[in-house]
């Protein structure tokens, strides 16, 4: 290789290991979940001691990432949005959390077999042990209650000091 070859491709390395830099600080690179870029960086707020995208600080990330299904799934996030019930059926509450690493999750509470989180409000941490289903919008954890004929694993929901089961 010349020595101007080896120039050139420091150059170009250089310059794009820079702008990679830039646009991920600025949120300009598209949102792999969304296709959308960002306006602003995303954040959010990892557990003492760990990273935000790290999948021991997030097990839904992880889920989501190798879109499984079917998986109980402990984990935390911030309510980002409150839903109406759904009444068809099984009558379920229904909010969407954000989890550490940034993954949208729908939460369907079974109010039929467990308390209603009455009082819920956007920003709100609420801890869960559910059942995970994938979905290319993040997914959705049920079974957050306990199983009237001991065929599953009891789920919960955890707010504001209480556990709902």
């Amino acid at each position: 290789m010349t020595r101007r070859a080896r120039w050139t491709t420091v150059v170009v390395v250089v310059v794009v290991a820079a702008l990679g830099l830039l646009t991920v600080g600025q949120g300009w690179i598209p949102d792999a979940r969304t296709g959308v870029a960002a306006s602003a960086p995303a954040t959010a707020e990892a557990p003492a001691g760990g990273s935000a995208s790290a999948p021991a600080d997030d097990p839904v990330r992880a889920l989501f990432d190798e879109h499984r299904s079917g998986v109980e799934v402990q984990g935390t996030g911030t309510v980002s949005r409150i839903l109406p019930d759904d009444l068809d059926g099984s009558r379920h509450q229904k909010f969407l959390l954000t989890t550490p690493s940034g993954v949208s999750i729908l939460i369907a509470h079974n109010i039929d077999l467990a308390p209603r989180l009455d009082g819920l409000a956007k920003g709100d941490r609420v801890d869960f042990l559910g059942d995970y289903e994938w979905s290319d919008k993040g997914g959705t954890v049920h079974w957050t209650h306990r199983d009237p004929s001991g065929q599953h694993q009891a789920g919960w929901l955890r707010w504001n000091g209480r556990t709902f089961s």
